[in-house]
């Protein structure tokens, strides 16, 4: 019999493999096709919509994108990858709650594509101004709307941010492999390091249009989703060039860890993580 968190482990999985796929796309389709990455992140899903079994790709993405913010949000809320309590340790939880928000909006964008049965419903989510941001643009909207909305929208700015940060200290440091099993191939050190610096630029753009939107009250038309943000960039000669790049070797390196990432239990009577010791 299957425990809770065998299932969670293998859904986690799930997640890497999705994200896998997104990055990976992403990345190809900013060196290959100047007009897709200038619909953000709705390019990226229509791209993998036509694909053979394309909408099966998708639905996979639904859950796998979705889970694996429930992943970063167990990180928060049960620190089951051992953070701590102390202000770094809280810095690295309230990074993986960003972290889940933006996957947990991925995952409801790959379902408005899945969901849509053809491009038709898909490309209504793109309009307006050529941007890709529909989903995240509207959900940004919702927020404003309420009371104090733009304060929420601001701190969650600030807190794409510490996320940013904590990416480039990662692709730096290397830290990221203290979570990766010993078995995972060589190249996983340097991958991954590209694809953190790579992510960092994309989430420091993501929260400044966070913050725009919300401290700067500029409206929801100025948040970026992931692949708005590195639409953002075209033009910009090697920075774009660059950036791509790794974002497309981070892809690769999220299916390294589709396989060896060391996924925490959720129940802390099974055992201490390897990571943990």
């Amino acid at each position: 019999m299957v425990d809770k968190s065998e299932k969670f482990n293998w859904l986690v999985r799930v997640g890497y493999f999705s994200r896998a796929i997104l990055y990976t796309m992403l990345g190809l389709i900013a060196l290959t096709s100047a007009s897709a990455i200038s619909e953000g992140t709705n390019g990226i899903f229509r791209a993998i919509e036509d694909f053979p079994a394309g909408t099966f790709i998708l639905w996979l993405m639904v859950v796998g994108l979705a889970f694996y913010g429930i992943f970063r949000l167990c990180s928060l809320l049960f620190d089951i990858e051992n953070n701590g309590s102390d202000a770094k340790g809280w810095g690295k939880r309230i990074g993986h709650a960003g972290s889940a928000v933006g996957h947990f909006a991925l995952a409801w964008s790959a379902y408005k594509f899945a969901s849509s049965e053809g491009s038709g419903g898909g490309s209504g989510s793109g309009s307006g101004g050529g941007s890709g941001g529909g989903g995240a643009q509207e959900a940004a909207a919702g927020v404003l709307s309420a009371d104090f909305g733009g304060t929420v929208l601001g701190i969650l700015g600030l807190i794409f941010f510490i996320v940013a940060a904590f990416q480039f200290k990662k692709g730096i440091t290397g830290e990221f492999m203290a979570r990766v099993s010993p078995a995972a191939p060589d190249a996983t050190r340097w991958l991954g390091g590209a694809g953190f610096c790579a992510r960092g630029v994309v989430y420091a753009i993501i929260g400044w249009s966070l913050v725009q939107a919300g401290f700067m009250s500029q409206g929801s038309s100025q948040v970026r989703s992931l692949g708005d943000a590195l639409a953002e960039l075209a033009g910009q000669g090697w920075i774009f060039t660059v950036t791509a790049v790794g974002l497309l070797l981070f892809g690769i390196f999220s299916l390294i860890l589709a396989r060896y990432r060391i996924i925490p239990e959720l129940d802390k009577s099974a055992g201490v993580p390897q990571f943990r010791t």
